[in-house]
């Protein structure tokens, strides 16, 4: 089946009848701005801004309610920009009233500023009527009521994004507090996140304290935080480059206590991950096919939970180029007469959806037999460049997670690989 983008646009053009009132909300951290048009985009009302709670929102309520009196609509779709997190408390509250809440790409709002007065010019009021007309003409997106699984998905994946971000940050810096201070420690210890490198870190925090012991020092102190240890042929090694150590003497308490931090941040990211981790791990149990998802080769836990976390349930999508298009991975083209631009992704999408795909076709390139196959015959045989044949995977991938979620199939390699090589 071909999923077709302007299906998709007629239908949305179609679904504005003349009983709408169309409202285009600009959101704000406090205060949001509202105006209203017809089907035609006729300017309907006076724009109102509202507070950001209770109060407010029910002053936007009568406003609806007093336009659509005015002008016997009886019907009303309300769009707004996805800006930030400041949208989601209005969405929410709009929908469990039962109004249609879609939402615009802020992207096309910045493009379509001009279209009413020929001019530059930004304000509240007039990006508010610019939702509104574009809500009018189609260029909208519904919400998606999101299960509370995905929901929790999208929350742990942010949640360890953070942590990540730190673990690397303190990483990066004791690496750095080693080339200053100690930096012979790397000619004992190739990597210096291994165990027997942390624990002689955290034991003996300058080389002068670790030049003045003997090598038996050294292991028993080794052996009080790990069971296997480095041997009294590293520690004397190490204590002979401790006393010719080249590193910075000075300010040899403030750095004592630097790196006591870097440990105690470092040691409390890698507890926090493996928390967040077991978490999402635990969520994804919940999801029905999640299970035959991590079956199959080359998929791992964390990527597919930044899927289903990014995407929702995959069950929701058409096909699978809708899926491509969520994440801002279908193709886009740019052509004039006889000129032919060169195709490229559009990125009109989730950056962090593009992201766990293109992690998941690299591991599944890497891992499973079909998608290795099918790289292969694409750089091989096709003459592709490499990252395009991994982009054209990646749809392939993107196909394949949705017709597993909405047939609830199981992963068939016969299906996967193309006639060509299944022959």
């Amino acid at each position: 089946m071909k999923f077709k983008a302007q299906n998709k646009q007629n239908q949305l053009i179609e679904k504005i009848t003349a009983q709408h009132l169309v409202v285009g909300i600009d959101i704000a951290q406090q205060f949001h701005v509202a105006r209203a048009v017809n089907f035609r985009g006729i300017v309907v009302g006076n724009p109102i801004s509202f507070s950001n709670d209770e109060e407010g929102f029910q002053n936007l309520l009568r406003w609806i309610h007093s336009l659509q009196a005015a002008h016997s609509l009886s019907l009303a779709i309300v769009g707004m920009e996805p800006t930030g997190h400041y949208w989601l408390n209005l969405s929410k509250w709009l929908s469990e009233r039962r109004y249609e809440v879609v939402l615009v790409n802020p992207h096309l709002v910045k493009k379509n500023k001009e279209n009413r007065d020929n001019r530059p010019s930004k304000s509240d009021k007039k990006d508010a009527l610019v939702i509104a007309d574009m809500v009018k003409n189609g260029y909208y997106s519904f919400t998606r009521n999101t299960p509370e699984a995905f929901q929790e998905l999208r929350v742990f994946l942010s949640n360890r994004d953070s942590v990540v971000t730190r673990l690397v940050s303190a990483k990066n810096q004791i690496h750095r507090w080693v080339d200053v201070v100690f930096p012979e420690l790397r000619q004992v210890f190739k990597n210096l996140m291994c165990k027997g490198s942390l624990a002689t870190l955290r034991l003996f925090s300058t080389p002068e304290e670790l030049g003045k012991l003997e090598p038996q020092d050294v292991v028993l102190s080794w052996k009080s935080l790990m069971k296997r240890q480095p041997g009294e042929r590293k520690a004397r090694t190490l204590i002979a480059l401790a006393r010719h150590s080249v590193g910075s003497k000075q300010a040899t308490n403030a750095y004592k206590l630097h790196l006591k931090q870097l440990l105690a941040e470092y040691d409390l990211a890698c507890q926090q991950l493996k928390v967040v981790e077991t978490e999402i791990i635990a969520v994804l149990d919940r999801i029905p096919f999640a299970k035959s998802m991590l079956a199959v080769k080359g998929i791992n836990a964390i990527s597919l939970a930044g899927i289903l976390g990014e995407a929702g349930d995959l069950s929701g999508f058409v096909h699978g180029n809708a899926l491509l298009r969520h994440a801002g991975l279908n193709l886009a083209e740019a052509s004039s007469g006889k000129w032919t631009g060169q195709m490229k992704i559009s990125k009109r999408g989730r950056s962090r959806l593009r992201r766990f795909i293109f992690m998941m076709t690299m591991s599944l390139v890497g891992n499973n037999p079909e998608f290795k196959a099918m790289h292969a015959y694409n750089v091989q045989v096709k003459k592709m460049k490499k990252m395009r044949s991994l982009m054209k995977l990646c749809g392939k991938l993107a196909r394949i997670l949705v017709g597993m979620a909405r047939g609830n199939e199981v992963y068939n390699p016969h299906k996967t690989m193309p006639l060509q090589l299944a022959a």
